[in-house]
């Protein structure tokens, strides 16, 4: 990434603690919460809602450093009640949950089946044993967990590898929890917010039409099924019209009373109301203050999440919410990045765009840096809006073409976004760039028939290729525990000088090699797949992955499985997409 002003290369840790019985936090080496986060050595805590634990209970204490100080290979002492005094290494961890999906089998908002990820970056074979999940009592404090029945796992990791553990649980409560992992490295823990994950497609600004059938229509066939909105009369209150055309809410969400209900549950995807806290209207507003004003829904059902915007400096906001996402957009729009600073076009220098690639960089960046949880992300679509020479560098199209529109989105689901945010969809816009409703289309129609790999799977590997010392390939791959998503982003794009565009050149023969994970290495069925269907491809198995050979530009999607079963279940997902979008056939204009 380039920037105007370099970044702060102070780098921290997000520390959690997790404190059997009852204890309270008092001090870390000898200061309070309070006074790491006025000399800026912490950028937030929940310290200050802690609560004293019980006998036979666990307490998670969280903090995220802002300085080297509490970064990896530091210690502090920790000084609490009913703990006495211990000193706490910060170690770069060899083992940990990379990835945790709550799923429902029933279409309930409370899901019964965990997806567990892990990864290994140790030298020793890792073996998993039990599962057990803490929770709160009913009624009672969300930060006191108490312990579950464990249930027996089986799992092993090779060294440098990951693995997966599914399992079908008893119906789970929408609250905080703690995962412990039995391991033979020792226990692996993540705390985090039980959310029935789905993968949902929502569209910006789209508040300003709800009660026109014909844009609903639209929005349907481009398999929107969410929007920035909460009431809206007309539509929300008219069940006529929105439970034939329903979008899940993507709002503050507030008074809890009124949303925070079983009718509503099913129908809300986050809350999201502090706009983009980095910039905060030209004052950057404090992670600790992000956390205070998203504190009331802790307390509730409903997971939050939180616009970021800078990469420099989005660490700092690292754990603030449920389902963080980001927005970042490579052409003609304002943007955190100095696009004069990218140095990939030939040596000419370009005020119009960004690399598309760095949406994938970004989408990886927020992922490590939030994980075990899910992500989403913003994607550039047919805005109508962006003004200023500052922001055209002699660009006339004030939006992405369809190809510069369909690779940000491409590069960023290759990283295992679990949903995907169109910036905008509102009615002025469609109309002003109609030529991007087939490309958003076509991305809905695959993002369904992927839907089951994209949930439950975690990225697994990434390759960035070069050509004679120019840009080629982004390789990409998720690892779901029944097949494995492999992506082949094409880089090798030009900057034209006369129309100011991305342009990809024709269909070029390819090899791509993409290592499998341990339980999909005996694959024997590969295939590409595209909005059309399943498509037949030449491959070949190679040590511990596959060889594919091609003729792609653009972006190129592969399924590689052992199971039979999964491509009917992807050309049945199709053609339910199919059916969506001639059920609503576009009016939209005409």
């Amino acid at each position: 990434m380039r920037y105007r002003s370099p970044r702060d290369p102070d780098l921290s840790a997000r520390v959690q603690i997790y404190v059997k019985g009852p204890a309270g936090p008092a001090r870390f080496d000898g200061r309070t919460p309070a006074e790491l986060l006025a000399t800026g050595e912490w950028a937030w805590h929940d310290l200050g809602t802690a609560v004293r634990g019980q006998e036979g209970a666990l307490s998670v204490w969280s903090f995220n450093g802002r300085t080297s100080r509490w970064g990896p290979g530091q210690a502090f002492d920790l000084a609490a009640e009913g703990l006495g005094k211990v000193t706490i290494p910060v170690t770069a961890p060899q083992h940990w949950i990379s990835a945790v999906t709550f799923l429902s089998s029933d279409e309930s908002v409370r899901p019964d089946t965990i997806v567990l990820h892990v990864a290994n970056e140790s030298a020793q074979e890792l073996k998993a044993t039990s599962l057990r999940l803490w929770l709160p009592k009913a009624g009672t404090e969300r930060q006191v967990l108490w312990p579950q029945n464990p249930v027996t796992v089986s799992m092993i990791v090779p060294p440098g590898e990951k693995g997966f553990i599914r399992l079908r649980v008893p119906k789970l409560p929408l609250t905080f929890a703690a995962l412990e992992l039995g391991t033979t490295a020792g226990p692996l823990w993540a705390h985090l917010r039980i959310k029935r994950e789905t993968f949902d497609i929502s569209g910006g600004w789209v508040n300003d039409a709800l009660t026109s059938e014909p844009y609903l229509k639209l929005l349907s066939h481009l398999h929107v099924n969410a929007g920035q909105i909460d009431h809206i009369a007309g539509y929300t209150d008219n069940p006529a019209l929105y439970d034939r055309y329903p979008l899940k809410l993507f709002n503050r969400l507030w008074p809890l009373e009124k949303w925070d209900t079983d009718e509503w549950l099913p129908k809300i995807h986050a809350v999201e109301f502090l706009g983009e806290p980095q910039f905060g209207g030209g004052r950057a507003m404090a992670p600790q203050e992000v956390f205070d004003k998203l504190l009331p829904y802790r307390i509730s059902r409903l997971a939050t999440s939180v616009t970021l915007s800078d990469e420099r400096t989005w660490r700092w906001y690292a754990g603030l919410s449920d389902y963080p996402h980001f927005d970042a957009y490579r052409v003609v729009a304002p943007a955190a990045d100095a696009w004069s600073g990218y140095d990939r076009w030939g040596g000419r220098r370009i005020r119009w765009g960004a690399p598309l690639e760095t949406i994938g960089d970004l989408c990886r960046s927020l992922r490590e840096l939030n994980r075990p949880a899910p992500c989403a992300a913003w994607s550039q679509g047919p805005h109508d809006g962006w003004r200023g020479g500052w922001l055209d560098g002699g660009r006339s199209r004030r939006a992405p073409t369809p190809d510069e529109l369909r690779a940000q989105a491409m590069h960023a689901i290759s990283t295992g976004i679990t949903s995907l945010y169109w910036f905008n969809l509102s009615q002025k816009s469609l109309l002003k760039f109609p030529d991007t409703w087939e490309p958003i289309s076509r991305i809905g129609r695959e993002i369904r028939m992927l839907e089951p790999f994209l949930l439950e799977g975690d990225a697994y590997r990434f390759e960035r290729r070069t050509r004679d010392g120019s840009p080629d390939w982004d390789l990409a791959s998720i690892a779901a525990p029944d097949a494995a998503v492999l992506f082949a982003n094409d880089t090798a794009y030009i900057a034209d000088e006369k129309e100011k565009v991305f342009k990809f050149g024709p269909p070029r023969a390819v090899q791509f090699t993409f290592a499998l994970p341990p339980w999909l290495r005996g694959a024997d069925d590969v295939f590409r797949v595209d909005a059309d269907g399943i498509h037949e491809t030449k491959w070949h198995r190679a040590g511990d992955g596959v060889v594919i050979d091609d003729t792609q530009s653009r972006d190129a999607v592969y399924i590689a499985t052992s199971l039979p079963t999964v491509r009917a279940a992807i050309e049945q997902r199709r053609k339910a997409a199919l059916a969506l979008e001639a059920a609503n056939p576009i009016t939209l204009g005409q």
